[in-house]
């Protein structure tokens, strides 16, 4: 009898070689994609699964391309370039559905603030916990 794990892991197994199956027929069916110069190929394989019926457009069209978008917090334009985009879905598995909002400078700030209140949460987790026990060892509660 196997293991969860084991079968998790068969079953993950699975999904990849008929990811590459599909991946294979439909580059022998597949038209050549004429893409636009700094655009970059999607490879469906190396995508997060989710749960959806439906399917992003790069990855129907076959190739990223540069995407336009407004900072959320500061207002800049920017574009979220296809290399960017191919890191973010392909190495770093970041959901198929989810667009830049936040240009660099506005998400390190965002990452410093939630940093920030990280640590201050954990310092009042600290006093807290230490408010609960006496010198001697006895708990307040008992």
């Amino acid at each position: 009898m196997k293991s969860n794990k084991q079968r998790r892991q068969e079953i993950k197994a699975q999904r990849l070689r008929r990811a590459e199956r599909q991946l294979q027929i439909r580059h022998v069916n597949a038209r050549p994609v004429d893409r636009p110069i700094g655009a970059e190929p999607v490879t469906p394989a190396l995508l997060r699964s989710n749960n959806s019926y439906g399917i992003p457009d790069f990855v129907q069209r076959g190739y990223y391309q540069d995407r336009p978008f407004r900072c959320k917090d500061c207002g800049i334009e920017e574009i979220w370039t296809a290399a960017q985009q191919r890191w973010w879905y392909e190495v770093a598995q970041g959901d198929v559905w989810t667009v830049a909002v936040r240009c660099r400078r506005c998400r390190q700030q965002e990452r410093a603030r939630k940093d920030e209140a990280r640590r201050i949460h954990g310092e009042g987790l600290a006093v807290k916990s230490m408010g609960r026990t006496h010198e001697d060892g006895s708990s307040t509660n008992g």
